[in-house]
């Protein structure tokens, strides 16, 4: 029997998670001084809306080694368990998970970086959650996941920089600049799996217009395809963006759900992020 775990930054919607019987290991996000639990006593939305309120950028913080090394204690020795995490790139959560193994002393653990955030994440955890359910072993599940993380795309579409100016990674100028010029950033995944820089495109219709032209030019059939889109709470824009997917492409699915708060903070007011 395999066992997946990850942490509660992949976005995955809840019916999922239970779904594939996923256990879930908590971030911790923290707001104008006070702490709580990732996705346990803060929702996404509430999160979102507390962000909005405040002038300081929210921080989250990787689960501790102890709390994986609970997790993974918690099976028999005949259960062999698959932990996925957000990307290394992003968060200390791989390196928090990797010493939590340690710590458990249970050696059928299996930590695996996605090298992927929100659902670029997710998809992952759907994909070894199917496989393990069809039986493939271990290894074979995580020669499959090597390969998918390898091939997939994962766009970062920033409609402010409100945010990125708060972290202080772009200049009030800077930012203040973008605003009047209505300048709009598409980042993507990289190497490593951090985020880079693609495009800056001016203007609101040219911005979602180019999203499109963007996934056109990464493949030719997405039949087989499953698109997962996160949101900072513009569901309308969201869903816009779906039904446009499914008219011009026909993938096999396209999952809609809210970012969690480690992509939602750099994504700011309206953000977006699109893996497939």
């Amino acid at each position: 029997m395999i066992k997946i775990i990850t942490d509660s930054s992949s976005d995955l919607p809840e019916e999922l998670v239970t779904k594939y019987d996923i256990s879930v290991v908590p971030l911790t996000v923290t707001i104008d001084g006070q702490d709580y639990h990732e996705k346990i006593d803060l929702k996404p939305r509430e999160f979102f809306a507390k962000m909005f309120a405040t002038d300081q950028l929210p921080k989250t913080s990787q689960p501790s080694p102890a709390a994986f090394a609970k997790a993974f204690s918690s099976f028999d020795s005949e259960t062999e368990v698959l932990c996925i995490t957000i990307s290394s790139g992003l968060s200390g959560t791989y390196q928090s998970a990797s010493m939590g193994k340690e710590l458990s002393g249970n050696a059928n653990v299996t930590v695996f970086d996605s090298l992927a955030g929100s659902l670029g994440h997710g998809l992952q955890l759907i994909r070894a959650a199917e496989l393990a359910e069809a039986g493939h072993s271990m290894d074979e599940i995580v020669a499959n996941l090597v390969e998918f993380r390898e091939n997939m795309n994962i766009l970062v579409l920033l409609d402010t920089l409100e945010n990125i100016v708060k972290g202080g990674r772009l200049s009030k100028f800077q930012g203040s600049l973008a605003k009047i010029l209505n300048i709009k950033v598409i980042l993507e995944r990289v190497d490593g799996g951090k985020v880079e820089i693609l495009e800056k495109v001016r203007g609101k219709k040219k911005f979602q217009k180019r999203v499109l032209e963007i996934i056109a030019e990464r493949g030719s059939d997405f039949s087989s395809t499953t698109f997962g889109i996160t949101h900072t709470g513009n569901e309308d824009e969201a869903e816009a963006l779906k039904q446009e997917l499914i008219r011009l492409f026909q993938p096999k699915e396209v999952i809609v759900n809210y970012m969690g708060a480690t992509m939602g903070t750099y994504a700011g007011r309206d953000g977006m992020i699109v893996s497939f």
